[in-house]
């Protein structure tokens, strides 16, 4: 095989490749021989079929299977031994092909650019730890308790009030008649929370142990049985007890049941919790300040099919005349995104970055966790879209990227308190609203967004995918 290069535009040129007819014909022999064991022709035995009666046969057909993997062998292999890296599918155009005939084609490719990754470890960004207070961790864990009540047994002369616990028996009515689901054992009622029916709880105020009481209230929208949703429904009731909520004791027993050792262990993994709640936000919020930095890093030239592309996903939903007139922003924000996919990637590769499939099973299982009950809906759409995967895989990749370029930088650390970090958050997503609300403006298209929950601090970030070197 002989490569030439030509046409050398910036990062744009030409691989011409020949391939001469000696080595085509050795390919061909090879094919032959691999089929001719498979083959069964009418008067010949098998394994035994001339050259020749295949090449009549078959030749056409052979000749084609044979050109293909020419082309991709070859192809890959001019482009390993040159060293170039293809933004994008190159494009080939045959010059010279046939039977008995030399190979010769030209491969158009734009290459990746040079870039130099060594100035990111010289990034600065504020790490910040948040330092959470004794009384912060003592008033989330009232919270729980509070969230957790007690009930001791009432007298039996005591009349249940709101915030009460009364637990009861019930048979219930729709004009006299009995129906599916219409019985209740033992059923417990925290009075005033209104979670059983609307207006349940207000007609159980006053009543008394061993004390019976009709409760008319309306079945739900919700009511399994269909024909009897809005009826009218009496629901004869027998009160078993009545008790009264007291203080929760926050003690070791109150931490065991929380699944901590003791008071102390609890303290210790709810104050680890607070922190985590603002650590994830505030993470990305060091990451946003490193992409930042990265965007000024200088990239020579950025590959227009590249550019191009991304327009066309930036434009995606405009009609003509508002792409048009958009173009000029799209088309700078097209080249920020792919010179800092391209920093990243860069990074990536020199540090030996890969994502296993392990990791990426863990990510789908984490959106799992995040979206109860829609799990099989999570499942069916990473199975039937390998792009939705190999998105997921990129997401995964550049997290990796990112957190090592915070090891290796060299991070401002801060350790700031709970309030100054609410401040600190409430500040990006304010400026995170302007950004988008204004982006909104100009581009007067609609867009779907992710509703987000405090804490949070976010931005969009570059696409990065592992580049082949193929």
């Amino acid at each position: 095989m002989k490569v030439t290069v030509e046409n050398i535009k910036g990062l744009n040129k030409d691989l011409k490749v020949l391939i001469d007819k000696e080595t085509m014909s050795s390919y061909m022999d090879e094919k032959y021989e691999e089929i001719k064991g498979t083959v069964n022709l009418k008067g010949f035995r098998p394994g035994k079929v001339p050259k020749e009666v295949l090449k009549r046969q078959f030749g056409k057909a052979i000749f084609g299977e044979v050109l293909d993997k020419v082309l991709k062998e070859t192809s890959t292999k001019a482009l390993e031994e040159n060293k170039i890296k293809p933004a994008g599918q190159p494009k080939l155009d045959l010059k010279t092909y046939g039977e008995d005939k030399e190979l010769e084609y030209v491969l158009s490719v734009t290459e990746l650019p040079k870039v130099e990754v060594k100035s990111i470890e010289s990034i600065k960004f504020d790490q910040y730890s948040v330092k959470i207070d004794n009384s912060e961790t003592d008033k989330r864990i009232k919270e729980i308790a509070k969230n957790q009540p007690s009930f001791k047994e009432a007298s039996a002369e005591t009349k249940a009030k709101e915030g009460d616990l009364v637990i009861l028996d019930y048979q219930a009515t729709v004009d006299g008649k009995e129906f599916k689901g219409s019985e209740g054992k033992n059923t417990q009622l925290t009075l005033g929370k209104d979670l059983f029916l609307k207006g349940f709880d207000k007609q159980l105020i006053g009543v008394k142990k061993d004390d019976e009481k009709i409760v008319d209230a309306v079945l739900p929208e919700n009511f399994p049985e269909k024909e009897l949703v809005n009826k009218d429904a009496k629901f004869k009731c027998k009160i078993l007890n009545v008790k009264n909520p007291e203080e929760v004791k926050i003690d070791d027993n109150f931490a065991k049941n929380l699944g901590a050792k003791d008071l102390n262990d609890l303290k210790i993994l709810i104050s680890k919790q607070i922190n985590d709640e603002y650590k994830n936000s505030l993470d990305q919020l060091s990451k946003n300040q490193i992409l930042k930095e990265i965007e000024k890093i200088k990239v020579d030239e950025i590959p227009e099919n590249l550019i191009s592309e991304e327009v066309k996903i930036l434009s995606q939903g405009m009609d003509e005349e508002e792409a048009k007139k958009n173009k000029t922003k799209f088309t700078e924000t097209a080249k920020t995104r792919i010179k800092t996919g391209l920093i990243l990637n860069e990074f990536g590769e020199q540090n030996k970055i890969q994502v296993s499939e392990q990791e990426i099973q863990a990510e789908v299982q984490k959106q799992l966790r995040m979206m109860p009950g829609q799990e099989k809906m999570v499942m069916d759409f990473y199975q039937k879209n390998p792009s939705a995967v190999a998105s997921l895989r990129g997401t995964v990749y550049e997290e990796k990227i990112l957190n090592l370029i915070k090891e290796k930088a060299k991070p401002n650390k801060k350790e700031i308190t709970k309030e100054e970090a609410e401040k600190i958050l409430k500040e990006a997503n304010k400026h995170d609203h302007e950004h988008d609300h204004g982006e909104e403006k100009k581009a007067k298209t609609k867009t779907t967004k992710e509703k987000k929950s405090p804490p949070k601090a976010s931005k969009p970030k570059p696409t990065v995918k592992k580049v082949s070197k193929k």
